[in-house]
């Protein structure tokens, strides 16, 4: 099994960026973002919480696709979702206990980033439910570094 889990040669890419600076407020959309090493995103609410676990949240493009699929909705907008990153072709769940590269920087997961009631509001009666299982997950900055639209997301 070890080995199985070891293996991941995919490599995704930054879909989508966005920085919350206080709670409760829409998400502002940015081309890119600096990630400070054991604080988070510049710019987002979460920065300069060391101790939080929570620092980065990332969800996949194609969980997003199919919480819209579930929604009966062609599309969400990944403002609504009140995660940092988007990535596409990477499955982030595979990035348990692991260090992975994002542009510049280093980041390692922290935890599943599960859907708060706050979901039925964005999304629709429903939402909750939709999200469950493909919520992504939370991330601690280990190494400092710019993260771009189009950067490459990878195993360290």
């Amino acid at each position: 099994m070890k080995l199985l889990f070891d293996t991941l040669p995919q490599i995704g890419s930054v879909a989508w960026i966005g920085i919350r600076p206080e709670r409760r407020v829409p998400l502002q959309v940015v081309n890119q973002v600096v990630a400070k090493e054991g604080s988070g995103l510049e710019g987002d609410h979460f920065a300069g919480k060391v101790q939080s676990k929570r620092q980065v949240t990332l969800i996949n493009a194609e969980h997003i696709q199919a919480v819209a699929s579930l929604l009966h909705c062609s599309a969400i907008d990944p403002n609504l979702l009140r995660r940092n990153i988007v990535v596409q072709g990477i499955n982030l769940l595979a990035l348990k206990e692991k260090q992975f590269q994002v542009g510049e920087a280093v980041l390692e997961m922290s935890g599943l980033c599960h859907p708060c009631s706050r979901m039925e509001k964005s999304l629709g009666a429903g939402g909750y439910n939709a999200m469950r299982g493909h919520g992504g997950i939370t991330a601690r900055v280990i190494k400092e570094g710019v993260i771009r639209l189009g950067d490459e997301v990878k195993i360290v």
